[in-house]
């Protein structure tokens, strides 16, 4: 799955388009390396998403293409 898909599915990133321009800007990085948009997430990526001043780690613990909003953080475990 795309990583712009996998962030708006399991709800780190509202929407795609959000997704994809964070994307853009190089505020997502996966496994420490700039990601593109079209990265292919795999379970065990480490996402890691700068929010201005704070940033969010989450590994990836399962790849669904769709999936409740109740279960959403089932995708993902955060990191410290």
């Amino acid at each position: 799955m795309r990583l712009d898909k996998f962030l708006k599915v399991s709800r780190l990133i509202k929407r795609r388009t959000v997704a994809n321009e964070a994307c853009d800007a190089g505020r997502i990085s996966v496994n420490g390396r700039q990601a593109r948009a079209s990265y292919d997430v795999k379970v065990g990526d480490i996402i890691e998403i700068s929010f201005g001043s704070r940033t969010v780690k989450a590994e990836v613990l399962e790849v669904a293409e769709v999936i409740k909003k109740d279960d959403a953080s089932l995708l993902y475990r955060l990191v410290d």
